[in-house]
């Protein structure tokens, strides 16, 4: 709490040191006659109140208070920028005041060439919501805000990029230690004999490192990418660490466990008349998926969307696909001695080992050799863009699980804004969307001011 308190007086005396603007721009280094294009520092940021909650399991899911301050500073070629928030309140019943950097990174940035280092959040690929070839940037799933880019989290990485021409540039990737994506399976209710453990990282050596890059052209008629990433996915798997007897029934204690891959990846986005057809693709390469329940196989994923507007309103479908290499149907146990309590122990060990395999195959969508699913969204603004209303629709053809999520916006001021909604989910039984809908489902309200 005190690092906290040091945080905010700083910021606060930074900020009664600067001459009361709208823009909150302070220039001390620049000449009078240059404009800020060229250089000086820039505050912004919001005050948010937010209410998230209304499912089975919690009443308040989230509801918290939050302070943003952004700050970016740019003179010669040297170039800084930072996201601090500070927010408290209840997230799953449990109350907690904190402190997040964003994102905070320094550099050099040219003419052709800028180097970066620092908490940087980094999405590739150029379809929405998607994006097949995006293994740099983490997730907290269970962040639930009015706002799905909230849930990004920042990696620490050297990022490097070549402007070899207007139309041809590089980017270079490199990640030194694991930041894992985050899941809460253990407010799931999948009985009390299951135990969620805390991930198993990697060590922190040279060779966990990750690494990409990226070769991107901009035509007049079409933009697309070619790409490559070696390291561990931020979306783990999990593994059976441990079954317990000593009580009569087993415990199981199941384990996060990373996954070490190789990802060939392109998109591209081709304008045609009054539509943008956009697509991605990756090919997922994977090894020792036959021995560890945690790795998944090799799979070819890849998603294509077109965009239109009609009659003011923007309208995406997607159609997300994956195709899994080497696919083996993974045969159910079966109690071939009801009366032998050494064939019953054996049973529901291997029965356990086989409900975990096929847990990991529903995270991974390979729980069928293919796997196809559909989402739209639809946007639209009225009354001079005061208000705004959304759609977003997801519905899985191969696992029937589908989700919803309505928003409206209201602009009250240029810098008050109010926004209500939901995000629903549902499918079959064992399904991922069933179990998650009792803690992720709801309503949402957020009262913002930006300044």
């Amino acid at each position: 709490m005190t690092r906290y308190l040091v945080t905010l007086i700083v910021v606060f005396i930074f900020c009664v040191g600067i001459d009361a603007q709208d823009s909150l721009v302070f220039t001390p280094f620049l000449n009078e006659n240059k404009n800020m294009s060229e250089g000086g520092l820039t505050l912004n940021g919001f005050t948010r109140g937010l209410v998230f909650g209304a499912n089975k399991n919690y009443d308040y899911s989230s509801v918290f208070g939050e302070f943003c301050l952004q700050g970016k500073y740019a003179q010669g070629n040297a170039y800084l920028y930072s996201d601090l928030r500070f927010r408290s309140g209840l997230f799953f019943n449990d109350y907690a005041a904190v402190f997040q950097i964003k994102e905070a990174y320094a550099g050099y940035s040219g003419e052709k060439f800028d180097a970066f280092l620092g908490n940087q959040i980094v999405s590739w690929g150029r379809t929405d919501g998607f994006n097949p070839t995006n293994n740099i940037t983490p997730n907290d799933y269970f962040f639930l805000s009015s706002d799905p880019d909230d849930q990004k989290m920042a990696n620490f990485m050297l990022r490097i990029r070549y402007r070899l021409s207007p139309l041809i540039d590089f980017d270079l990737i490199g990640i030194p230690f694991y930041l894992p994506s985050v899941y809460r399976y253990d407010l799931f209710d999948m009985g009390e004999f299951v135990q969620f453990e805390p991930v198993m990282l990697p060590e922190r050596q040279f060779k966990n490192g990750s690494y990409a890059v990226r070769a991107n052209l901009e035509l007049p008629r079409i933009g697309f990418s070619l790409s490559w990433f070696r390291g561990y996915d931020p979306f783990h798997g999990y593994n059976v660490s441990n079954i317990d007897w000593s009580g009569g029934f087993p415990a199981l204690t199941s384990t996060p466990v990373p996954y070490l891959k190789n990802t060939l990846g392109a998109d591209f986005a081709m304008p045609l008349n009054t539509w943008i057809v956009r697509g991605e693709m990756a090919f997922n390469h994977t090894r020792n998926y036959d021995t560890a329940m945690y790795i998944p196989n090799p799979d070819f994923s890849y998603v294509l969307g077109i965009e239109h507007d009609f009659g003011g309103v923007n309208a995406i479908l997607q159609y997300i696909g994956k195709y899994t290499l080497d696919f083996t149907l993974y045969a159910e146990p079966v109690l071939e001695n009801p009366s032998d309590p050494l064939a019953q122990m054996q049973y529901v060990q291997q029965k356990i080992y086989y409900e975990s395999e096929m847990f990991n195959r529903r995270i991974f969508y390979q729980q069928k050799e293919s796997n196809h699913a559909l989402m739209i969204n639809l946007s639209r603004s009225f009354a001079y863009d005061v208000w705004n209303i959304e759609f977003t629709g997801y519905y899985n053809l191969t696992s029937e699980e589908y989700f919803i999520r309505p928003k409206i916006t209201l602009k009250a001021t240029d810098a008050l804004s109010l926004a209500a909604g939901a995000s629903y989910m549902d499918g079959p039984e064992d399904a991922l969307f069933s179990y998650s809908k009792s803690v992720l489902n709801g309503f949402f309200v957020e009262l913002k001011v930006n300044f």
